[in-house]
C-alpha cells in the first residue's frame, strides 16, 4: 500500500499530518525537505488525501481525512530503509508496539493537536507581513472563541512576543475589522506584530 506512492508523496502526507494537517508547499520544501513536484502532488490530490489551493503564488497544501486514514495505515506497515540506524528500527519498532497493547491510533500519538499559541503563530507566518489584521488570523483559526484567542494574544502581549496596535485609518475599518478588535484599555486594537518566542 505503502509503496503506491514515491518518498517525496509519502513525506508529504506524514508531515502534514504531524503539522495540523496544513503548509505551504514553500515551508513543506525549505523546513522538512520534501519536494512535492506537480505530478506527485496530482497524484494525492486525485486520490484525494491531499487538497491544494492557491493563495497569490503559493500553493498551500492540506491533508483529507483520508489522508490521515492512509498515514495510519503507512505507519503500521512502513519499513525503514535497509541501511538505517539500528536505533531508528527499534524505534519504529516500539512505536507500533505501545499503539497495539494501548489500542490507539498511530496518528494520535504522534500527531499532537497545537496550542492556540501555535495556531496563532502558524497562521500568522502563513499571512506573513510585519503587522497582521486580526481580521485575517481570526478565520483562520479553526473556529477558536474570541475570548479564548483574546486571552492567548493577550498573554503572548504580556510575555513580549506579541505586540497589538490600532488602525489609524478609523475611516477605513470595515465590520469585520470592529468585530475582529480586541480592546485594552480604552482602545480597540486591530493589528498584530508577533516574535520568534
Amino acid at each position: 500500500m505503502a509503496e503506491k506512492y514515491g518518498s517525496p508523496e509519502r513525506a508529504a502526507l506524514l508531515v502534514l499530518m504531524l503539522h495540523e494537517g496544513e503548509m505551504p508547499n514553500a515551508e513543506l520544501r525549505k523546513e522538512h525537505g520534501v519536494e512535492l513536484g506537480p505530478a506527485g502532488r496530482a497524484k494525492l490530490n486525485t486520490a484525494g488525501l491531499l487538497e491544494t489551493r492557491k493563495e497569490g503564488r503559493r500553493l498551500i497544501h492540506k491533508i483529507t481525512q483520508a489522508g490521515e486514514d492512509w498515514c495510519e495505515r503507512a505507519l503500521a506497515d512502513i519499513e525503514t530503509p535497509p541501511r538505517s540506524n539500528p536505533l531508528v528500527k527499534i524505534c519504529f519498532e516500539v512505536l507500533r508496539l505501545y499503539a497495539r497493547q494501548n489500542k490507539i491510533r498511530l496518528t494520535e500519538i504522534i500527531g499532537g493537536k497545537e496550542t492556540l499559541e501555535e495556531a496563532i503563530r502558524r497562521v500568522y507566518r502563513e499571512i506573513s507581513g510585519k503587522w497582521v489584521r486580526l481580521a485575517q488570523l481570526r478565520p483562520k483559526l479553526n473556529g477558536a472563541a474570541k475570548d479564548e484567542v483574546d486571552q492567548t494574544l493577550l498573554g503572548m502581549m504580556k510575555a513580549g512576543y506579541a505586540h497589538l496596535v490600532p488602525d489609524s485609518d478609523r475611516s477605513g475599518l470595515t465590520d469585520a475589522d470592529h468585530a475582529a478588535a480586541i480592546r485594552i484599555g480604552k482602545e480597540d486594537k486591530h493589528f498584530v506584530a508577533i516574535e520568534e518566542s
